[in-house]
C-alpha cells in the first residue's frame, strides 16, 4: 500500500510551462531554455497519465482527391497589393496576424480592407477596442472607406465581440487589437499572456468553425517582435509584419509566415493624408533626381520576395580629428558595413582609418541583403575619392571577405527592372546570364577589379 501511495504522489507532482513559447519542464527555472525569456516559466498543474478513449468524429477520413477545395478558394481583399502578399487573396475561415509599430499605418490599411471586402451578401465587421467607434467613423470618411455592408462596433469584451459575430454574421472579422480583448473567464489585464492566448483561441476556433475569415491587429515590443506568446504566431494561418518610417511615406507589408502562398513576398504601400494606397512600381522612390552626378552615391537593385525595387545607396566619408571615428548607418546593416569597410581597406586599397562615415538609403527603404555590398563599397571609394560614378550605373553583387564579388540570386531579374528605368550600364558578378538589350554589363570578379573599372583605388 505504502509504494502505490508513493507512485500516486510522484504522478501528482507539479510541472511547469512557459507562458511564451509553450515549453515545459517538472522544475521551475528563472529564464525558459527554448525561447529565453527570463520570468515566463509558470506552474501550471499536475502531470497526469491519462488514456483517451475513442470517440465519435466530426466528419469522416477520405482519400485527399475526393477533399473539396472551394471552401478554400481566395477572395480579393480589394487591395491588390495586400493580395499580393497574401498569395491571392483572403481564404474564409483563415485567421490573420497583422502586427507593427504604433501609427505606421495598420488601422488606416485595415478599414480600407474591410470596406472594399464588404458586400451585400457578405458583410464585414470591424471590431475596435482602442479608440471609440465615433474616431474610428472619422477616419472612415476622411480615406473614403465608407459602405453599408461596413459594420462598426467598439468593444473590450470577448463575449461581447462574440455577440456582435452572431448578430452579424461576417465574411470577415477585423479585431483591432488583440491586446485590447479581454475574456471575462480569465484573470489578468487585457494584453496579458494569458489573456492574449484565450482571446486568441477563441476568435480562432469561431474562424474555423463559421469559415469566417479574420484580420487580428497585433501590438510589437520595443524590440521589433510581436508581444505577447510566441504561441499565437503558431495559431495563426499568416503573420503579416507591417514596416515603415514614420517620417517617410513608403510602407511595406512583409509575410512572415503563410499557409496560403509563397512567405517572401512583399507589398507596398504609400501613406498620405487621404488615406493609404498600394504602390505596384515602387522603383522611382528610392532614388534621387539630380541633374548630374554626385560623388558617394551608387545605385543598386534589390529583391523584396520576388520584386525587384531600384535603390540608391548614399555615402559620406569625412576627415576626424577624434581617436575613434564615427561610424554611423541608416537603412543598411551596421554589421554588413563595417564587414565592407575592412575589405575596402585590406583588399581595396582605400584609405578610411582616420574619417567619419556616415551611409544610408533614400526613400526609407532598409536593405539587409548581400546583394547591395558591391553598391555600397563603390559610393564609399567613389566618397573618399571624391569621384562620382556614372548616372546610369547600377551595381550588383555580395562581397566576401577575401575580396571576391559572389553571385546573387536573380541577377537576370534584377537587370531587366534596371534596364526598365533607363539604365544603361551595370556591375555585376561573373556569368550573369542573359542580359536586357542595349544594356552594357561589366563583369568583375574582385573589389579591386570593380574600384579599377572606375579608377577610384586610393595606392598606400
Amino acid at each position: 500500500m505504502a509504494k502505490t501511495s508513493s507512485a500516486s504522489g510522484k504522478a501528482a507532482r507539479p510541472s511547469y510551462r512557459c507562458s511564451e513559447c509553450g515549453w515545459t519542464t517538472p522544475k521551475w527555472l528563472g529564464r525558459c531554455p527554448e525561447c529565453q525569456a527570463w520570468g515566463t516559466v509558470e506552474e501550471y498543474g499536475a502531470q497526469k497519465i491519462r488514456t483517451v478513449a475513442a470517440g465519435p468524429v466530426t466528419t469522416p477520413a477520405l482519400p485527399i482527391p475526393r477533399i473539396d477545395v472551394e471552401a478554400a478558394r481566395f477572395h480579393t481583399s480589394g487591395v491588390d497589393e495586400l493580395d499580393r502578399v497574401l498569395g491571392g487573396g483572403i481564404v474564409p475561415g483563415a485567421v490573420i496576424l497583422l502586427a507593427g509599430e504604433p501609427g505606421v499605418g495598420k488601422s488606416t490599411l485595415l478599414l480600407d480592407v474591410a470596406s472594399a471586402f464588404a458586400t451585400p451578401g457578405a458583410p464585414t465587421l470591424y471590431v475596435t477596442g482602442e479608440e471609440s467607434a465615433s474616431q474610428v467613423r472619422l477616419r472612415a470618411g476622411r480615406i473614403g472607406a465608407m459602405n453599408e455592408n461596413l459594420y462598426l462596433a467598439a468593444e473590450t469584451d470577448l463575449s461581447a465581440l462574440l455577440g456582435h459575430v452572431d448578430a452579424v454574421k461576417p465574411a470577415l472579422l477585423v479585431v483591432d487589437s488583440i491586446q485590447t480583448i479581454a475574456s471575462p473567464e480569465i484573470d489578468g489585464a487585457p494584453g496579458g499572456v494569458s489573456q492574449v492566448r484565450e482571446v486568441a483561441g477563441g476568435l480562432i476556433r469561431v474562424a474555423k468553425e463559421r469559415g469566417i475569415a479574420t484580420i487580428i491587429v497585433g501590438h510589437v515590443t520595443k524590440d521589433g517582435s510581436i508581444a505577447g506568446p510566441r504561441l499565437l504566431e503558431h495559431l495563426v494561418d499568416v503573420v503579416l509584419s507591417f514596416e515603415g518610417d514614420r517620417h517617410a511615406r513608403l510602407r511595406l507589408v512583409r509575410a512572415i509566415k503563410n499557409r496560403y502562398g509563397a512567405a517572401d513576398e512583399v507589398g507596398c504601400f504609400e501613406l498620405h493624408d487621404e488615406g493609404i494606397k498600394g504602390l505596384p512600381d515602387p522603383s522611382g522612390l528610392f532614388l534621387t533626381q539630380r541633374q548630374t552626378p554626385v560623388a558617394g552615391t551608387c545605385v543598386t537593385v534589390t529583391l523584396e520576395g520576388k520584386r525587384p525595387l531600384v535603390a540608391e545607396v548614399q555615402a559620406l566619408v569625412a576627415p576626424s580629428q577624434i581617436p575613434t571615428p564615427r561610424r554611423a548607418t541608416s537603412g543598411l546593416d551596421s554589421a554588413r558595413m563595417s564587414m565592407v569597410l575592412a575589405v575596402l581597406e585590406r583588399r581595396g586599397g582605400v584609405r578610411l582609418e582616420k574619417t567619419e562615415i556616415y551611409t544610408a538609403t533614400v526613400g526609407g527603404v532598409r536593405l539587409t541583403e548581400p546583394a547591395a555590398d558591391l553598391a555600397a563599397a563603390l559610393a564609399l571609394a567613389g566618397a573618399a575619392a571624391d569621384h562620382p560614378l556614372p548616372a546610369k550605373l547600377v551595381a550588383i553583387g555580395e562581397v566576401g571577405l577575401a575580396g571576391e564579388v559572389r553571385r546573387v540570386t536573380g541577377v537576370q531579374r534584377r537587370l531587366a527592372e534596371a534596364h526598365r528605368l533607363g539604365f544603361t550600364h551595370a556591375l555585376v558578378p561573373p556569368d550573369p546570364g542573359k542580359v536586357p538589350d542595349g544594356m552594357r554589363v561589366t563583369e568583375v570578379a574582385d573589389i579591386s577589379e570593380a574600384l579599377r573599372a572606375f579608377s577610384l583605388v586610393s595606392h598606400r
